[in-house]
C-alpha cells in the first residue's frame, strides 16, 4: 500500500482530472502515464532488492559471528552495515557485492560453525582452519551448491560427517585433525572435480578404504593419515592419475606393498609408515622418477631393497626404519644429489655402506643404528657441511673414525657407540663448535682428548665409555660450561683429575671409574649445584676424602670404592642422605656414624681396615663392622646427656613464647563490639590488600561468598567460587585454616607473587587482617585433574580422552620445569598430586596450592625436618628415612601423577593390596607387552594411541625409580614428553606429520 501511494503521489493532482482532450490525445496521454509509472516501479525494484539481499548476508553473517568466541577481537569489523564486504576475512563479487569467500585462519576462533552462513548462495570458499571450533557440520551447508573449498582442518569438531554429495563443485575439501566419528565417508567419491582430499587424524570406527576414491582423477593430494582403516589399499587408488601426495601413514592397513604403485606418475611423496604392510619392496616402485619423499618405517616388511632405488634422483628423504630390511642399500645412494634425511635404524642392513652416501647431496641427518654394516666408517656424510644429525649406534664398522668430520661445524649429534672403532679420534672432532653429544663408548678407540675439546662449548653430553682413551684429561674440559654428564669411565686415564672440572656447574653425572687416576680429590668436585652421581671408583686416588663433597645437596649417589684413600670419613658427609654409597676397599679409618651405616650398610665400607662403629649401633644394625670400644660410646652417651639437656630447654622455651601468644590473642579479641561487627561485615579499614595482577574487586567481594560457592577443602585451607561485582568476571578465593593461615599465606605470596609462567596458576591478590587470611587467584572452571580423570561425560566414556591427557601431562611437566630449572633459587613444590593441577576452560594445566613448598637454596637440614609435607601415595621412598627434599622428590610424585593419566587409577587402591600402591602395582604389570597393555585405562586405550600411552607409561616408570639420582631432572622429563606427543595429536596449526624419528637416546 506504501509503494502504490508512493507511485499515486508521482501523478499530478491537474492529472487525475478529466480534461477536455480528444480520445486519442487522451489515450497518448494514458499510455505515457502507464510508462512512466511501470518505469518508477522498476527503478524502486531495482533499488530495493540489492540493498535486502545485502542486509539479509549481513545478519546472516553477524549470527555466526555470535556464536563464535573471538579472543583477538579479529571480527570487531562485523558490524551491523548494509554490506559485508568490509569485514576482515570476507570477500565479494565486484559485480553483485554478493559474499563469495569467508577465509578465518588461525585465528584463534572457538565456538560452533552457525547454519546462518549457508544461506549465503554465492560462497564458493569457506576456509576455517587451525581454529578450536566444536560441534558439528551442519548439514545446510549443502544448500552452498556454488562451494568449490571447504577447509576446517585442525580443529575441535565432532559428529558424524553429513553427506556432501549434493557439492558437485567441490575442488578442495580438508576436514582432517578434527574428532568426527561415525564411518569413513565413501560419498566422497562424487566429487569427480576435487583436487584435494584430507579426512585425515579423526575418529572414524575402523573401516576399509573406500573404491570409490578410483573416480577422484585429478586428486593431486591425498591425506587419510590415521583414520582407523583397516584391510589391503584397494587397487582402484592407482586409478588417481594426477595423485602427487600419498598418506596413508598411522593406520592399520595390512598385506603387502603395492606393485601397481608405479601406475601413479605423479606421486612425489609416500607416507605409508606405522601401518602393518608386509613383503618386499617391488622393483616397480623404482618407476616413480618424481618421487621425492618416502617413508614406510616402523612396519613389518623384509628382503632386500630393490637395486632400482638408488637410481630415484630427485630423492630427499627415504625412511624405512623398524622394519627386517636385509642385504647391502644399494651403491646408487651415494649418487643421489638431494638427499637430506636417511633413516635406516632397526633393521638387519649387512655389508659395506655406501661409501659415497653424501657425498654429492646436502645430507642433514643420517640414522643407521642397529643394523649389522661392516668394513669402514663413510667419509663423507658431511661432504657439503649440512649434517646435523649423525647416528650409527650397534653396527660392526671398524677402522679408524674419519678425519673429515673434522670440519663439519654444523653437527650437533654425533653418536657411533657399539661399533669397533679404533684408533685416535682426531683434534677437530674433539673441538667441534656446534656438537651437543659426542658418544664414541663401547668401542677400541685409543689416543687422549685433545685440549681442542675447549672450543666445543655447545656440549651437554660426552659418552667415552668402555674404550683404550689414556693420557691425562685436559684442563680445557672446564670451558664446557653446558655439559651435563661426563662418562670417561673403564678406560686408561691418567694423571691428576682436573680441578677445573669445578667450573661445570650443570653437571649431574660424573663417571671416571675404572682409571689410573691418581692424586688427591680435588675439593673443587664439591662445587657441583647439580650433581646427583658422583662415581670415582677403582682408579689410584690417594688423601682423605674432601669435607666439601657433603655440600652438594643434590648428590644422591657416591662412589669412591676401589682406592687408596685414608683418613676418616667427614661426619658431615651424612648431611647428604644419599641412597647409594660404596667407600669400600679404601684405607680409611675411624667411626662410621649411624646415618652413613643406614644409607650403605656394611657393604659400603668392607675392606676399610680402620673403620668401626660404635658397640650400641654394632648390636641394634646386626653389623659385621668391628666396634670402636668404651671411649666411642662413652662420647656418645655425653652427646646424648646434652642433646637432651637442649631439647628440655627448648621445650620451656616453646611452652613460655605459647603462653605469651594465647595472652597476646585473648587481649586482641577483647575488643570494642561494635569493631568486632565490622568485621564481620568485611567492612573494617584494617583489611591489608596486596595485589601481583590486576583485577577489580572489593574486600567485601572476597568476605560475601557463600557456602553453597565451596569448590574444595584442603590441607590449607577452603576454596570459593566467587562472581564479582560489576561483571568483572570469576575469581576463586582460599580461606586459609586458622593456626598456620599467615604462614601458608606468606609463602604461597612469596613464591606466586612473583613467578610467571602460563602452567601455574596465577595469584591475583592477598588479603590479610586478624584472624582472617585469603588469597584471590584465577579460576579454573574444569576443576582439578583427579576430578576430571573420574568424570564421565555419558555412557561411561571419561572426560579426558588420551590427546587432553597428554596435554596436560606436558603442561603440568612445563611448570614444575620452570619451577626447577628457570627460577632463581629453585623452588620444590612438595606437594605435586593430581588434585593440585587444576585445569581451565580449554584444558590447560596449572600447577596450585603452594603451601608447602621450599625455596631449595635457602632450605637447611632443621628447617626441612622441621614440617612434614606430601600425600600418601604421591611420596618418594627416600622419605622413609629423611624430611630432606630435593627436586628429585617432585619428580617422583610427577611420575605418580603420569601414572594416573595412562592407567587411569588413584594413587591408593584396595585393589593393589595392603600397604601396596600405584607404583607398586604397575611395576608388576610390565614383564611383557601383554601385561603392559592390561595396565593401559582401558576406557581411553586403542590401537591408535597404544604405543604413545606406553612411552608416557616409560617416562613414568622412569620418574618412579626407587633410586632418587636414577630419575631424570624436569627438563629431561618435558623432552621426553615431548618426543612421546601422540601422531594424531591436535595442535592449533595443521602439519602434515613426517616421519622423522632418529634413536637418540
Amino acid at each position: 500500500m506504501a509503494i502504490m501511494e508512493l507511485l499515486i503521489g508521482f501523478v499530478s493532482p491537474h492529472e487525475m482530472t478529466l480534461l477536455p482532450f480528444p480520445i486519442s490525445t487522451m489515450a497518448r496521454i494514458q499510455r505515457l502515464h502507464s510508462l512512466q509509472i511501470l518505469a518508477t516501479f522498476l527503478l524502486l525494484v531495482l533499488f530495493f532488492q540489492p540493498s535486502k539481499s545485502l542486509t539479509a548476508e549481513t545478519q546472516a553473517l553477524l549470527h555466526f559471528k555470535e556464536q563464535l568466541n573471538d579472543p583477538l577481537s579479529y571480527l570487531d569489523s562485523w558490524k551491523d552495515s548494509e554490506t559485508p564486504c568490509k569485514f576482515n576475512g570476507i570477500t565479494c563479487d565486484q559485480n553483485t557485492g554478493l559474499v563469495t569467500e569467508i577465509s578465518l585462519d588461525n585465528k584463534s576462533i572457538s565456538g560452533v560453525i552457525s547454519p546462518s552462513i549457508f544461506s549465503l548462495k554465492s560462497l564458493t570458499s569457506l576456509v576455517l582452519p587451525s581454529n578450536s571450533l566444536s560441534g558439528n557440520l551442519p548439514s545446510e551447508i549443502t544448500n552452498c551448491t556454488n562451494l568449490k573449498i571447504l577447509n576446517v582442518t585442525g580443529n575441535d569438531m565432532n559428529g558424524t560427517i553429513p553427506d556432501l554429495s549434493k557439492l558437485t563443485n567441490l575442488e578442495v575439501l580438508d576436514l582432517s585433525i578434527n574428532y568426527f566419528s561415525g564411518k569413513f565417508p565413501s560419498w566422497v567419491g562424487n566429487f569427480t572435480s576435487l583436487v584435494a582430499l584430507g579426512l585425515g587424524d579423526n575418529d572414524f570406527v575402523e573401516g576399509k578404504i573406500p573404491e570409490t576414491l578410483g573416480n577422484l582423477k585429478k586428486v593431486y593430494w591425498l591425506y587419510l593419515a590415521g583414520s582407523n582403516l583397516i584391510g589391503e589399499i584397494p587397487e582402484s587408488i592407482f586409478e588417481m592419475e594426477a595423485l602427487g601426495t600419498l598418506d596413508i601413514s598411522r593406520n592399520q592397513i595390512s598385506g603387502n606393498f603395492p606393485k601397481y604403485i608405479n601406475k601413479l606418475k605423479n606421486l612425489w611423496k609416500i607416507e605409508l609408515f606405522q601401518n602393518k604392510l608386509t613383503g618386499e619392496l617391488p622393483v616397480e616402485l623404482a618407476d616413480l622418477s618424481l618421487l621425492q619423499e618416502f617413508d614406510i618405517s616402523s612396519n613389518q616388511m623384509y628382503g632386500k631393497l630393490p637395486p632400482g632405488i638408488g637410481n630415484l634422483k630427485k630423492l630427499t628423504v627415504f625412511q624405512i626404519f623398524k622394519n627386517n630390511f636385509s642385504g647391502e642399500i644399494p651403491p646408487a645412494f651415494g649418487e643421489m644429489q638431494h638427499l637430506d634425511a636417511f633413516s635406516v635404524y632397526r633393521n638387519s642392513f649387512s655389508g659395506a655402506f655406501p661409501a659415497n652416501l653424501g657425498r654429492f647431496s646436502p645430507l642433514n641427518s643420517i640414522d643407521i643404528s642397529e643394523n649389522k654394516f661392516t668394513g669402514g666408517f663413510p667419509k663423507y656424510l658431511c661432504q657439503n657441511g649440512n649434517l646435523q644429525f649423525l647416528l650409527a649406534i650397534e653396527n660392526s664398522f671398524s677402522g679408524e673414525f674419519p678425519s673429515t668430520y673434522s670440519s663439519c661445524k654444523s653437527l650437533q649429534r654425533l653418536r657411533v657407540s657399539n661399533n669397533q672403532l679404533s684408533g685416535k679420534i682426531s683434534d677437530g672432532v674433539w673441538g667441534l663448535p656446534n656438537v651437543l653429544m659426542l658418544d664414541f663408548s663401547d668401542n677400541k678407540f685409543s689416543g687422549t682428548i685433545s685440549p681442542d675439546i675447549g672450543t666445543a662449548t655447545s656440549l651437554s653430553q660426552l659418552v667415552l665409555s668402555n674404550n683404550r682413551f689414556s693420557g691425562e684429561l685436559p684442563k680445557e674440559v672446564g670451558k664446557l660450561t653446558q655439559l651435563e654428564r661426563l662418562y670417561l669411565d673403564n678406560n686408561e686415564f691418567s694423571g691428576a683429575i682436573p680441578s677445573e672440572l669445578g667450573k661445570l656447574k650443570q653437571l649431574s653425572s660424573l663417571h671416571l671409574e675404572k682409571n689410573s687416576f691418581s692424586g688427591t680429590i680435588p675439593s673443587e668436585l664439591g662445587e657441583f649445584p647439580r650433581l646427583a652421581d658422583l662415581n670415582l671408583a677403582s682408579n689410584l686416588l690417594t688423601g682423605s676424602i674432601p669435607n666439601s663433597l657433603s655440600t652438594m645437596t643434590s648428590l644422591n649417589s657416591l662412589n669412591l670404592s676401589h682406592n687408596r684413600l685414608t683418613g676418616k670419613i667427614p661426619t658431615s658427609l651424612d648431611n647428604l642422605k644419599l641412597s647409594s654409597l660404596d667407600l669400600s676397599n679404601n684405607q680409611l679409618s675411624g667411626e662410621v656414624l649411624l646415618d652413613l651405616l643406614t644409607m650403605g650398610g656394611d657393604k659400603a665400607f668392607a675392606d676399610n681396615k680402620g673403620l668401626c662403629v660404635d658397640e650400641s649401633i654394632k648390636f641394634s644394625m646386626n653389623s659385621g663392622l668391628g666396634g670402636c670400644g668404651g671411649k666411642a660410646a662413652q662420647h656418645k652417651l655425653n652427646k646424648l646427656v646434652v642433646f637432651c639437656i637442649v631439647l628440655l630447654s627448648l621445650a620451656v622455651l616453646m611452652g613460655g613464647l605459647l603462653l605469651v601468644s594465647y595472652l597476646n590473642y585473648k587481649h586482641s579479641h577483647e575488643g570494642d563490639p561494635e569493631e568486632q561487627l565490622e568485621e564481620a561485615k568485611g567492612t573494617n579499614p584494617k583489611w591489608k590488600l596486596e595485589n601481583f595482577h590486576h583485577v577489580e574487586f572489593d574486600a567485601d567481594d572476597v568476605c560475601g561468598f557463600d557456602e553453597d560457592n565451596l569448590i574444595g577443602s584442603g590441607g590449607t585451607g577452603k576454596v570459593y567460587r566467587l562472581d564479582l561485582k560489576k561483571g568483572c568476571g570469576t575469581v576463586a578465593v582460599k580461606q586459609l585454616w586458622k593456626g598456620n593461615g599467615v604462614k601458608v599465606l606468606t609463602r604461597e605470596m612469596e613464591i606466586l607473587g612473583k613467578i610467571r609462567h602460563r602452567n601455574i596458576v596465577k595469584l591475583y591478590a592477598s588479603l590479610m587482617k586478624e584472624g582472617s587470611n585469603f588469597l584471590v587467584f584465577e579460576y579454573m572452571p574444569n576443576g582439578n585433574l583427579f576430578e576430571a580423570l573420574h568424570r564421565e561425560i555419558k555412557a561411561g566414556k571419561p572426560e579426558l580422552d588420551w590427546y587432553q591427557r597428554y596435554k596436560i601431562a606436558l603442561g603440568a611437566a612445563k611448570g614444575i620445569a620452570y619451577l626447577h630449572h628457570d627460577c632463581c633459587p629453585p623452588i620444590i613444590h612438595r606437594d605435586i598430586k593430581s588434585t593440585n593441577i587444576l585445569l581451565d576452560e580449554d584444558y590447560e594445566a596449572k600447577v596450585s596450592d603452594f603451601g608447602v613448598a621450599k625455596v631449595s637454596e635457602i632450605s637447611s637440614r632443621g628447617s626441612e625436618l622441621s614440617c612434614f609435607a606430601g600425600t600418601h601415595g604421591y611420596m618418594a621412598p627416600e622419605m622413609a628415612y629423611t624430611l630432606r627434599v630435593t627436586e628429585k622428590s617432585d619428580i617422583y610424585s610427577f611420575g605418580v601423577v603420569l601414572l594416573e593419566l595412562v592407567t587411569g587409577r588413584k594413587p591408593i587402591e584396595d585393589a593393589f593390596g595392603e600397604g601396596k600402591d600405584l607404583v607398586y602395582w604397575t611395576s608388576t604389570h610390565l614383564n611383557d607387552k601383554e601385561s603392559i597393555v592390561k595396565v593401559l585405562d582401558q576406557k581411553v586405550v586403542s590401537e591408535l594411541v597404544q604405543e604413545d600411552m606406553i612411552k608416557v607409561l616409560r617416562i613414568a616408570t622412569l620418574c618412579t625409580t626407587k633410586l632418587p639420582n636414577l630419575r631424570p631432572n624436569m627438563k629431561e622429563v618435558v623432552k621426553l614428553l615431548v618426543d612421546a606427543e601422540p601422531w594424531t595429536f591436535r595442535s592449533s596449526s595443521k602439519s602434515e606429520k613426517k616421519g622423522h624419528n632418529f634413536s637418540e637416546v
